[in-house]
């Protein structure tokens, strides 16, 4: 998954770490006046005392003094950087030694203080990061008596309403492999249930692990690295973090037409300069342990460019019951426009496909649906606009087509859309606040209003707070 570029006119430097601000001054050059007002009296009796000095004149004396001012202060900047020189940090002294080094103050270096080291968030060798991601969301069909209480219907991690929610709290460890590397990931809150709800053997109150995985990375391999455990799946725009993301609700691809993670060994080699692909080998769709004996096979390329990035992944493998029938295949692909640092938009296509067998039988579906080998397709587009060094607004549209309520678990074809309009404020002190509003609309009553209704529509309002921290600042 592409990450977001970075913007030079913003007033951070990476989008999980802290925020440099930068001031900009201008002089503006005023002509001097012909006449001096000290010397006022004298000018206007000239018929009595004439003009000793002429105006070039004054203006050139006036000229000399400023240069000098200006001369004596460059002389007293550089005495001060002279003594404040043995206490910079030490990223500053580094870059001093490629340049004389100006002559030695009167106190001896070794006199002034240690310099103070970046705090950095690492334990040894293992970095340390991690976020917690909070909301309130209000809902216009005010849902309730629901299964799974008061929930934004068709919505991912964020789907409680009318309620303040923790959406995910999370602590990653990781070491880069050099040549041998870990990565961990430990969630809780909504996300986490979520996420480990249908997975075979596990529930999600004794499974508090996104990822967990070991990398190898040989130093002459040239860039290739396998990484072996559970990792989240390369299909899609849109993470699992929200604030990695461009809107803070999770799309309904996102929701519904691809994986969120798997298990097995993942591999990823430059082909080019510009190209990497790779190959995945994994037990499935959100599973650690296998329920039918086989594996899915995926396939990743990512071609990133100065303009825009191209990411298209391919899965294929068995995903239900019967082994050698029961295919799920899914063909993923996302391009990311950046044609300037103020502007970015992507378009993220899905089309799966879900062969079943009527051998399988399936409580409450019939053996025509289980034949028909149900497939669903999306598409997304999401733009982006930094309007400010803090501030940024995004627009996200989606189409998700569902010919036989496969994906979404309907009870016929279906076809969703949706609209999300957010803002977004970010406070250099690792704190990121967004503000949206979506509009669901179905072509089917889908959306539940008050206690037994069902409407074709829903209106959401969500505000959320997402504190961050590490791996530096």
């Amino acid at each position: 998954m592409a990450p977001l570029p970075q913007n030079e006119m913003r007033s951070f430097d990476y989008f999980h770490s802290g925020f440099r601000f930068r001031q900009t001054r201008s002089l503006v050059e005023t002509d001097w006046p012909l006449t001096d007002p000290c010397i006022e009296n004298s000018i206007a009796d000239e018929r009595e005392t004439p003009i000793i000095i002429p105006t070039n004149s004054r203006r050139l004396l006036r000229h000399v003094a400023i240069l000098a001012s200006l001369a004596t202060f460059t002389v007293a900047s550089y005495a001060a950087a002279d003594v404040s020189s043995s206490s910079a940090p030490a990223d500053t002294q580094v870059a001093q030694t490629a340049t004389p080094a100006p002559p030695p103050a009167a106190a001896p270096a070794a006199a002034a203080p240690a310099p103070t080291p970046a705090p950095v968030w690492s334990v040894g060798s293992v970095d340390l990061s991690g976020y917690i991601d909070g909301y309130f969301s209000y809902n216009n069909n005010r849902p309730s008596n629901l299964a799974d209480g008061q929930t934004n219907q068709y919505y991912t991690f964020d789907d409680k309403t009318d309620q303040f929610s923790l959406e995910a709290a999370k602590l990653t460890l990781n070491h880069d492999p050099d040549p041998v590397g870990a990565h961990l990931d430990i969630l809780f809150g909504r996300t986490n249930t979520l996420i480990h709800t249908n997975s075979p053997g596990e529930t999600a109150t004794d499974n508090y692990i996104e990822q967990a995985y070991i990398s190898m990375k040989p130093p002459k391999a040239k860039g290739f690295e396998l990484d072996f455990g559970q990792f989240v799946t390369s299909a899609g725009q849109e993470v699992v973090e929200t604030m990695s993301n461009w809107s803070y609700s999770h799309g309904l691809l996102f929701s519904y037409a691809i994986p969120v993670y798997h298990f097995g060994l993942r591999t990823s080699l430059p082909a080019t300069k510009v190209w990497t692909i790779g190959a995945q080998v994994v037990n499935g769709w959100n599973n650690v342990s296998s329920n039918n004996g086989g594996v899915t096979i995926g396939l990743t390329s990512s071609l990133v460019k100065p303009k825009y990035t191209w990411n298209t992944n391919y899965y294929v493998g068995p995903s239900n019951v019967d082994t050698q029938k029961s295919y799920r295949n899914l063909i993923d692909t996302t391009l990311l426009l950046t044609p300037n640092a103020k502007f970015n938009w992507y378009v993220n296509y899905d089309y799966g496909q879900n062969h079943t067998d009527a051998a399988a039988a399936v409580v409450g579906v019939s053996p025509k649906i289980l034949e028909d080998s149900p497939h669903w397709q999306g598409i997304a587009s999401s733009a982006r606009g930094q309007v400010t060094a803090n501030a940024a607004l995004i627009g996200r549209y989606e189409y998700f087509y569902d010919d036989q309520g496969f994906a979404t678990a309907f009870t016929s074809k279906q076809t969703l859309q949706e609209f999300t309009g957010t803002y977004e404020y970010k406070w250099p002190a690792g704190l990121l606040m967004r503000t949206e509003y979506r509009y669901d609309w179905s072509d089917h009553a889908a959306f539940p209003r008050g206690n037994t209704a069902m409407v074709k529509n829903q209106s959401t309002v969500t505000v959320g707070l997402i504190a961050f921290f590490g791996p530096k600042r």
